[in-house]
């Protein structure tokens, strides 16, 4: 794979990236068996013999047994450290986090981000996270304290660059305005199956200001490759059959897959989306590196588009 600069800073990254979500087990499991660490490390181990170059993470993920099952794979990978950008994110705190009556929230505070920021690379066992990003946005945000928490984190060393995901446009540039670093990445929900930020001036933004849109469950969680059956008592049935249909089409003129087509279709815009690839399925994992080849026309862009939406355009 071809690299590509991650906003305006100096790191680069392959253009498929690994979301480490699944490695410690399906969901947010706080239950992790030998079995699946070990699926989880086959899968991480996969993906960086396969070219990917950044693996993203989070505290919450499988609560932070995520962050730790990666650093073992770091651990037992030679030389796997020095090519690779480490992603994580802070910022949810679950239920009865630090007390039994404390609700499920999200955490801004100076304390938390450093706090948090602390955590992970104890779990992940390196001395610096390339990219630290925010994770949902916090109701009681003050930009200037979460500017506060990242100046201290580069000041030592412990952070690279930053970033934020699943903002609005305006909550980004809030915090950016505050900041006294370039906030390089912003990660959101984006593939055919959730349009969002191509309407609500996100991917525009990401574009005008050198940005790195990361696209997470850029398959739809799965969906768009998926082969079993479309439940047509869904409220959306006859969009997803169309979309899958349109897919297969493209696919099969190409000889290759639907999930392939529908990450192909995310590296086509010039906003350079980054798609976070978020299988444990090594041959998954492997088959999906086939989109960075696959160039689609913009006949076929828009085809795949107007299917997406579910009407043709105005």
């Amino acid at each position: 794979m071809e690299t590509l600069s991650l906003g305006t800073s100096v790191l680069k990254a392959s253009q498929l990236s690994y979301g480490c979500w699944r490695i410690g087990g399906p969901g947010e499991s706080s239950e992790v068996t030998q079995e699946r660490e070990a699926a989880g490390a086959r899968a991480a181990t996969a993906a960086f013999e396969a070219g990917y170059t950044l693996f993203d993470l989070a505290d919450i993920y499988s609560h932070g047994e995520a962050e730790r099952i990666f650093g073992n794979v770091l651990k037992s990978v030679s030389g796997m450290r020095e090519r690779i950008l480490v992603v994580s994110k802070c910022g949810i705190r679950k239920a009865g986090d630090p007390d039994a009556d404390s609700p499920y929230r999200y955490d801004f505070s100076a304390g938390h981000i450093i706090w948090s920021c602390e955590q992970s690379l104890k779990r992940l066992g390196v001395d610096r996270i390339d990219l630290y990003l925010l994770h949902r946005p916090d109701y009681l945000c003050d930009p200037e304290e979460v500017a506060q928490a990242f100046s201290r984190l580069k000041q030592a060393g412990k952070v690279a660059e930053f970033g934020v995901s699943n903002f609005s446009p305006a909550q980004f540039s809030a915090v950016q305005k505050a900041c006294p670093m370039r906030l390089i990445a912003h990660q959101v929900e984006i593939s055919l199956m959730k349009l969002d930020c191509f309407h609500d001036g996100t991917l525009a933004q990401c574009s005008m200001e050198q940005i790195t849109p990361m696209a997470w469950s850029p398959l739809g969680g799965g969906r768009l490759g998926a082969s079993d059956p479309i439940d047509l008592r869904g409220a959306d049935h006859a969009r997803r059959l169309h979309i899958r249909e349109v897919l297969e089409l493209i696919a099969r003129a190409r000889d290759t897959s639907r999930a392939v087509i529908a990450i192909a279709w995310l590296l086509k815009h010039p906003a350079r989306i980054l798609p976070i690839v978020g299988s444990t399925d090594p041959d998954r994992i492997r088959e999906l590196t086939k989109a960075v080849d696959v160039h689609l026309t913009r006949e076929e862009w828009y085809r795949l588009l107007e299917a997406a939406l579910g009407h043709r355009l105005p």
